[in-house]
């Protein structure tokens, strides 16, 4: 659903005079475009007083959508793609570093999930510390909900006797920006989707990790009622966050927040990027009812979205916390690592 306009940064023939041409005909996204007769739109096109500034506008839309839809993979190539692109990055904590076989996986998406206070937004803030100081890449944090703490981040560099310098080095790798509504959340993905490629060729501070903290408080408002518009928005938000990770090799952290008890999405991939690159977006769950166990609160339709499913809990009276894999593409599910508190608990 990206909008016509996202594209003229890079393609100035997609102009206003273009976008308005095809507005007439109800052509408003690059999926409109693709629906369209194009046929009849080119004969349009000719009856213009600019014809052929339109038609080549017409051209580069094409010549777009075939950059765009590449080849099927076989597994040989996905497997050489893995090995070659896709590595992991520490989460800032040995135990789970441990359990994930090196930590977060560019490319893929991983979902958190937890309940209220278990520490699912002090995990995000970890990672992003972790990725800006030991890969010394950017991350891209988006907050939804107010939570983002430099201050906190801070006491994860190097302990909180860290040199200013490197403090302020390392939080300069991390941007922040708060987004209060799906609709600016998409247009906040598809700008970075544009600066990511028009950067392609820059190896300084690539961006490794994007945080959504949460993408809870985006998705509710729209999944109430009967209608379908609700969960396609929730769809399509997920598949741009694994699009973003796997072309651009960037792990990709989703935190949610639902009726209290949460659960982090984690998608990895790598971006070029001037600032830090960190992406969380939160997933709370919900009781599934009969046998009391919990489930995913964005449910079935989500289910497919991430590459991974880590759970978080933490016992209070034994002042210990445990991360359980939940699912994971490569792993058997059911394992766990439990630390104390006071051993650096997340």
């Amino acid at each position: 659903m990206a909008p016509l306009k996202h594209l003229e940064m890079e393609n100035p023939i997609i102009d206003a005079c273009f976008r308005d041409f095809c507005s007439s005909h109800g052509i408003l996204t690059v999926e409109d475009f693709l629906i369209h007769d194009l046929y009849e739109l080119a004969a349009f096109a000719e009856r213009q007083v600019d014809a052929d500034r339109l038609k080549e506008g017409i051209t580069v839309m094409l010549s777009l959508v075939e950059v765009k839809c590449r080849p099927w993979l076989n597994g040989m190539e996905l497997l050489e793609d893995l090995q070659r692109n896709k590595q992991t990055l520490s989460s800032g904590d040995n135990g789970t570093d441990s359990l994930l076989q090196g930590g977060l996986r560019e490319g893929q998406v991983t979902e958190l999930v937890g309940p209220s206070s278990s520490g699912k937004t002090q995990f995000c803030m970890q990672a992003a510390a972790s990725v800006a100081e030991k890969q010394e890449g950017s991350v891209f944090y988006i907050d939804t909900g107010n939570s983002f703490s430099a201050r906190r981040i801070a006491q994860f560099i190097c302990g909180s006797s860290a040199a200013a310098v490197l403090r302020k080095r390392v939080l300069s790798r991390i941007s922040c920006h708060t987004v209060y509504d799906i609709y600016t959340m998409f247009d906040t993905l598809q700008g970075l989707e544009v600066a990511l490629r028009s950067q392609m060729n820059v190896n300084e501070c690539r961006l490794r990790l994007l945080v959504v903290d949460s993408i809870s408080s985006l998705i509710t408002p729209i999944l109430g009622g009967s209608g379908s518009q609700g969960r396609a928005l929730m769809v399509a938000l997920g598949y741009l966050l694994k699009k973003l990770a796997h072309e651009h090799n960037i792990a990709v952290l989703v935190l949610l927040k639902f009726r209290g008890i949460g659960c982090v999405i984690l998608l990895q991939s790598s971006f070029f990027l001037i600032s830090p690159s960190v992406l969380k977006v939160t997933n709370y769950t919900v009781g599934a009812g009969e046998n009391g166990k919990t489930k995913p609160a964005l449910g079935e339709t989500w289910k497919s979205i991430p590459h991974v499913r880590l759970m978080l809990s933490r016992d209070n009276r034994n002042n210990s916390c445990t991360i359980s894999i939940l699912k994971h593409t490569s792993m058997l599910s059911g394992q766990t690592v439990t630390r104390k508190d006071n051993q650096q608990c997340l």
